[in-house]
């Protein structure tokens, strides 16, 4: 498994009305570690031709994150990809290691030019799997 982890920290604009991240904001934060995640390892080729695509999310919400508190989202592809998809993990971690959300998410490759849905192949997956 190979994990990859980016800092987020709770601005004014993502705090709701209870007083914490609104449960939007961490949608947005689960797609940024995800798009941060490919940039950061795939080929340059790889990021010309496909872009990924959300077609589902779960989360589990586990604790709150305030105005300026910081978490820490870390990110890893688990298992091999099935035909055009995968479910990659997510887990945003607060002070004292607690974990705050947990996610899978699933992604489906397309061609950026045509916008098909393409089969994600070995050399696509393997930076990802550890």
């Amino acid at each position: 498994m190979k994990t990859f982890a980016l800092t987020f920290t709770a601005r004014a604009d993502d705090i709701d009305e209870l007083g914490h991240v609104n449960n939007a904001v961490w949608v947005r934060w689960i797609q940024e570690i995800a798009v941060a995640h490919w940039e950061a390892a795939a080929p340059p080729d790889h990021l010309a031709a496909h872009v990924w695509v959300v077609t589902r999310h779960e989360i589990d919400y586990r604790g709150n994150v305030r105005l300026g508190e910081v978490v820490t989202g870390e990110t890893w592809v688990a298992a091999p990809p099935k035909g055009a998809r995968f479910d990659r993990r997510v887990r945003f971690v607060g002070a004292g290691s607690k974990v705050m959300v947990e996610a899978v998410t699933t992604w489906a490759l397309l061609d950026r030019a045509s916008g098909r849905l393409l089969r994600v192949r070995p050399e696509i997956a393997a930076p990802f799997l550890g």
